[in-house]
């Protein structure tokens, strides 16, 4: 969770599922530690160099059900992190990302995924 100056959220709009708002992230790689899976993934997806984070919360067990696209079924874990100290410039990644935007944690977009909401949320309890 990248957050600026001015305490906006940055989203990113996916392609998949399309159209729907997120945080940036991914999928780790063999041998990355989580929190270099988080500084590789947003330097992929928006062009920002991450510096210090801080660890939100993690999220796992059964409400966390995926079905991938191919059919797949698995259960995630996903751990959240914030991050104030970046660098670089903003640069949307055409293959994953329709759109790049930072909003006020009290307007963010209707259409987001359920569980970056929810540690959105859980960032304003702990961190605000």
């Amino acid at each position: 969770m990248v957050i600026d100056e001015l305490g906006r959220v940055l989203l990113q709009q996916r392609r998949y599922p399309h159209g729907v708002w997120g945080l940036p992230g991914g999928l780790m790689e063999l041998a990355e530690s989580i929190e270099d899976v988080g500084r590789r993934e947003v330097l992929e997806e928006t062009g920002l160099t991450l510096g210090d984070m801080k660890l939100i919360d993690i999220y796992s067990g059964s409400k966390y059900f995926t079905r991938a696209q191919n059919g797949d079924e698995f259960y995630s874990v996903t751990a959240a992190y914030i991050c104030d100290d970046y660098s670089g410039k903003l640069t949307c990644d055409q293959e994953e990302s329709l759109d790049l935007a930072f909003f006020h944690l009290n307007e963010l977009p209707e259409k987001m995924i359920g569980s970056h909401v929810e540690a959105i949320r859980d960032y304003q309890e702990k961190f605000l």
